[in-house]
C-alpha cells in the first residue's frame, strides 16, 4: 500500500491500516499483574521522541521514515504533549471559526459544490504544519511470540505512520484510539517508528471545537501483545427490570486469533462484597456468547449507590495454562424516557453537570491521572453529579473513574462544525459539513462508531451525543440512527435540531437547547413538549457570572419534564507561561500570544481557574447543587 498526501483533501479518506474499533478492555497475562495494575502484554512507548518541525507540507522532511535516514539533524519533543506548547507553531484560541479565516479562504470539498474535490486545499497549504516523529524502540521479551500492535490514543490532527520503512496506515479523528499491527515488519534488536502528523485535513472541518487549536501526539502510545486466544472485542449487556432488584445479563467476546488446540473461555461476576452471583464456561470459539437470566438481589448504579460488579474471564488452554485475563467492572441500572420524563431506575433524573473540556494549565488537553482524580475529587466536593465530554472522547481513564464515582456521563462524539453554518452570529448553512453531503457521511459515522465501539462496556454513559453545533442534516441522523440501532438501552442527544427543525422526530430523545432563559424553559414546557428538556450548556461561567443559576434550579420543583444540564464550563482554557519581563509564573488567554484571529479571553468561562483552584462562582455551584442533588 503506498501512502498519498492528498488523502489530507480527501472527506472519504480517514482510516487506512487501521484496526477496527474495540471495546477498551485490559488484559493480563496473570492474577499478580492484575493486582499490581501493570500489563505485562503491554509496553509504553511515552517520553523523549526525535522530532522535526516543517511549516509546510512542502518543506516536511521527505523519505524520513526511512531505515538509512540521517535524522541527527532533528530535536527532541515530548510524548505525549502538543507541538505547540514545544514551541513550534502558533499557538491560537478560536471559538467558532476556522483557524484559517482571515488568512486562507476554503470551502469544504463537494460543498457546496459536490463536483468539486477541493484538490490540494491541505495537502500544498501553506498553514499547515507538520511534525515529523521517529522513535526508536526494542520489544520487550514479555511481548514477543504474540501479535504487537501500536496503539496511538490520541493524535490532533492526521497521522501516516511506518514501521522500519514500510508503511502501515493513516489516521483521522483526533480522539478516539487508533491501533495498528506490526507484527509483518518488527525485527529482532532495534526497530524504527516514524508518525508524520499534519495540523490540517479535511478533518479539521468536523473538528472545530471552542479551543486552543494544538496538533501533535498528545495522549499515550504503547506496544501492545495480543496473544493466540486474545479477546478483541468484549460487549456486557445488563439490563435491569422494573422492581430494581432483578437483573439479566449478557456477555459476547470476540476472539481475533484461535489457538490451534482447543481452548476454555470462563466467566464469573461477583459482588463487591465477594458473592458470586454468575458463572459459566464453554470452548473458545471466534465468538462467544454468556446469557444470565433473573438474577437476584441486584443493587442498582446510580450518583449516590455507584454500585459496581466484578467480571472476570480468563482463557486457558486445553491443559489449564492461562492465556489470559480480562476484568471489568460494571454495574446495573436503566436509563429511559416515559411520559416525557427522563428516569433513571424508575426515579427522575437531574443533572446537575457540568461541559469539561480536558485541560491543564502547563499540559493543554494532554491531562495526567493526578489531573483526572482532581477533578473527581472538586466534582464529589461542590455536588456535581453529571459530566458531558465536550466536544469529543476523553482520555479512557476518565470513564472509569466516573463509572466508579457514580458521575452521570454524556459521552459525546469528536465532531463540531461550527464555522461552517454559522458566520458573525448569523445561521448560513450554505456549506455545512456533513450536512446531507454522501461524500461526508462515512467519516461522521466512522466518528460514532469509534465512541460507541471503545466507551460501550461503561455504565456511567446515559446518554451518546452525536457531536456539538453542526447544524442538522441526513448525516447526523444516520448517527442518531446507528446509535439506536446499535444501543436500545441509552438515549441519544443532539442540540443542533434546534436549527433545523425539519429533523426534530429523527434525531436526539431529548430537547437540548444552549443558554436558554429560565422563562423559555418553562414556555417550552407548559405547551405539550415533544420531549423532556436538559441544557447541555447553560449559565456561561465567564467574568462575574453564576449568579441567576437558582432560576434554572427552581425548574426542578415546577416541572417533571426539566432534567437539569451542564453549565459551561468547568475549567478555563489558559496556558501558565513564564513572564519575559518579571520572570513569573503567569496565566494566558487566548490573544495573548500574538494569534490573528482569536477570540481572545472567551476562553476563560470556567468554575474552575486553569490551575484547578475554584472561582467565587463555585460557592453558588455547591450550593444549589446540594440543595437539588440525588
Amino acid at each position: 500500500m503506498k501512502p498519498s498526501i492528498e488523502w489530507l483533501d480527501d472527506p472519504e479518506t480517514f482510516r487506512v491500516g487501521v484496526i477496527p474499533a474495540h471495546s477498551d478492555h485490559h488484559f493480563y497475562r496473570n492474577y499478580t499483574d492484575f493486582q499490581n495494575g501493570r500489563s505485562k502484554f503491554v509496553q509504553s512507548l511515552n517520553g523523549n521522541w526525535r522530532f522535526k518541525f516543517a511549516k509546510d507540507p512542502s518543506k516536511r522532511p521527505v523519505g524520513f521514515f526511512k531505515s538509512d535516514y540521517d535524522y541527527s539533524d532533528f530535536d527532541t519533543i515530548k510524548v505525549p504533549s502538543h507541538i505547540e506548547l514545544n514551541n513550534y507553531g502558533q499557538i491560537q484560541y478560536i471559538n467558532t471559526l476556522y483557524p484559517w479565516e482571515g488568512r486562507q479562504y476554503r470551502r469544504p470539498a463537494y460543498v457546496p459544490d459536490e463536483s468539486n474535490p477541493q484538490h490540494g486545499m491541505f495537502s500544498t497549504a501553506p498553514d499547515n504544519t507538520v511534525g515529523a516523529y521517529i522513535r526508536e524502540f526494542e520489544v520487550d521479551p514479555e511481548l514477543k511470540g504474540n501479535q504487537i500492535v501500536v496503539r496511538f490514543e490520541g493524535v490532533e490532527r492526521a497521522m501516516f505512520l511506518w514501521l522500519n520503512g514500510h508503511f502501515l496506515g493513516y489516521c483521522e479523528d483526533s480522539f478516539t484510539p487508533s491501533e495498528y499491527d506490526l507484527t509483518p515488519y518488527l525485527v529482532d534488536g532495534t526497530n524504527k517508528l516514524a508518525v508524520e502528523v499534519f495540523k490540517h485535513s479535511t478533518a479539521s472541518f468536523l473538528e472545530d471545537q471552542d479551543m486552543f487549536r494544538f496538533s501533535g501526539i498528545f495522549r499515550n502510545v504503547s506496544l501492545v501483545a495480543k496473544p493466540k486466544g486474545h479477546i478483541e472485542d468484549l460487549h456486557i449487556i445488563p439490563t435491569l427490570s422494573d422492581d430494581l432488584t432483578t437483573g439479566n445479563l449478557k456477555v459476547i467476546t470476540k476472539v481475533s486469533d484461535l489457538p490451534e488446540n482447543a481452548a476454555t473461555i470462563e466467566l464469573s461476576v461477583i459482588s463487591s462484597n465477594g458473592r458470586r452471583i454468575a458463572e459459566d464456561s464453554a470452548t473458545l470459539a471466534t465468538t462467544n456468547e454468556f446469557e444470565f437470566n433473573n438474577l437476584k438481589n441486584i443493587h442498582p448504579w446510580n450518583h449516590k449507590g455507584h454500585y459496581l460488579y466484578n467480571l472476570m474471564i480468563t482463557v486457558l488452554t486445553n491443559d489449564d495454562n492461562l492465556i489470559e485475563m480480562v476484568p471489568y467492572q460494571f454495574g446495573f441500572r436503566k436509563i429511559e424516557v416515559k411520559d416525557k420524563v427522563i428516569l433513571l431506575n424508575n426515579e427522575r433524573l437531574r443533572l446537575n453537570g457540568v461541559n469539561r473540556h480536558e485541560w491543564s494549565a502547563t499540559n493543554g488537553r494532554a491531562i495526567t491521572m493526578a489531573d483526572m482524580l482532581a477533578d473527581i475529587k472538586t466534582f464529589k466536593k461542590n455536588n456535581i453529579n453529571a459530566v458531558r465530554t465536550c466536544h469529543y472522547p476523553d482520555q479512557i481513564s476518565w470513564y472509569y473513574l466516573c463509572d466508579q464515582n457514580g458521575i452521570y456521563m454524556m459521552a459525546e462524539n469528536n465532531l463540531e462544525s461550527h464555522g461552517s453554518w454559522q458566520k458573525m452570529g448569523a445561521v448560513e448553512p450554505s456549506y455545512n459539513v456533513p450536512g446531507s453531503s454522501k461524500h461526508w457521511l462515512g467519516a461522521v459515522l466512522d466518528r460514532a462508531k469509534n465512541n460507541y465501539e471503545t466507551f460501550k462496556n461503561h455504565t456511567s454513559i446515559l446518554f451518546w451525543s452525536l457531536g456539538n453545533e453542526s447544524y442538522a442534516g441526513d448525516d447526523i441522523k444516520a448517527m442518531n440512527d446507528y446509535y439506536k440501532e446499535q444501543d436500545p438501552y441509552r438515549l441519544t442527544h443532539y442540540e443542533g435540531v434546534c436549527r433545523n427543525r425539519k429533523y426534530e422526530d429523527t434525531i436526539s430523545d431529548v430537547e437540548s437547547m444552549m443558554y436558554f432563559p429560565p422563562k423559555d424553559v418553562a414556555n417550552y414546557l407548559e405547551n405539550n413538549p415533544k420531549k423532556p428538556f436538559l441544557s447541555c450548556e447553560f449559565m456561561h461561567d465567564m467574568g462575574n457570572s453564576m449568579g441567576g443559576l437558582n432560576s434554572y434550579m427552581q425548574l426542578y420543583d415546577k416541572y417533571q419534564g426539566y432534567s437539569g444540564g451542564f453549565i459551561w464550563d468547568y475549567i478555563d482554557q489558559a496556558i501558565q507561561v513564564t513572564d519575559p519581563v518579571t520572570g513569573n509564573q503567569v496565566i494566558r488567554y487566548g490573544g495573548d500570544f500574538d494569534e490573528r484571529h482569536s477570540d481572545y479571553e472567551f476562553s476563560g468561562d470556567g468554575i474552575m481557574f486553569a490551575d484547578r483552584t475554584e472561582k467565587p462562582a463555585m460557592q453558588e455551584v455547591k450550593y444549589y447543587y446540594g440543595k437539588y442533588s440525588d
